[in-house]
């Protein structure tokens, strides 16, 4: 059965607005770090307007989830690494996340995400 981090990474990939909102609790606590920026969010809408309208947006296709892995916990918090091939009219890239998170009531209430940005494929 696939951990919380590796349905995420497939409701990114799948662009599962549904799906990855059934996964947050409604009082998520997310923080994430791009290379240009911080984000946080608070509710399942703020995270889907991060990840959706912000760091994949309609110009980018996701060819694939190339890569998902869960870890060893950290303590009380599981980790899961995932990588996705990308298109959009700048060409192909890769952009990889780590995700670590702890859960509540099988949900995500504490989300941090490190991403590498879109590197060239």
């Amino acid at each position: 059965m696939a951990t919380l981090g590796e349905r995420f990474a497939h409701a990114i990939a799948q662009r599962d607005r549904d799906g990855m909102t059934a996964l947050l609790t409604d009082d998520v606590d997310f923080k994430a770090l791009t290379p240009g920026r911080f984000w946080d969010a608070g509710s399942p809408a703020e995270v889907l307007d991060v990840v959706f309208a912000n760091w994949f947006t309609e110009s980018d296709h996701i060819d694939a989830l190339a890569e998902v892995e869960s870890g060893k916990p950290v303590g009380d918090t599981q980790r899961t690494g995932y990588r996705l091939d990308i298109t959009n009219p700048d060409g192909t890239h890769v952009v990889e996340q780590q995700v670590y998170y702890r859960e509540r009531d099988g949900r995500l209430l504490y989300l941090r995400i490190v991403c590498s940005g879109y590197r060239p494929a």
